[in-house]
């Protein structure tokens, strides 16, 4: 059964390796990921900072960390995809 699962997933287009290449519009999404992952780390820590709570406020700081973590995945993956363009430029150039 799994193994129809996978093969009807690669009949449908699914791609197993990301492209070389961000398109304008993944980097549009790229950023709004961005955007909302440091919002929400900001916000949760805001938020931690004010609560009364203990226990509640050790969940909004673990929220703040998963948010950060994310931005910074994000990031890294970010920064791994322009090392990998530069060497290419630098050839060409």
């Amino acid at each position: 059964m799994q193994q129809q699962n996978m093969n009807m997933q690669n009949q449908q287009g699914i791609m197993q390796t990301p492209p070389a290449v961000i398109s304008s519009k993944d980097s549009l999404y790229l950023t709004d990921m961005m955007s909302w992952n440091l919002l929400a780390a900001k916000k949760s820590h805001f938020f931690a900072q004010q609560c009364q709570d203990q226990e509640l406020k050790t969940e909004m700081e673990k929220c703040g960390q998963m948010h950060q973590r994310h931005y910074q995945q994000i990031l890294g993956h970010l920064q791994s995809h322009l090392n990998q363009q530069q060497p290419n430029n630098n050839l060409q150039q």
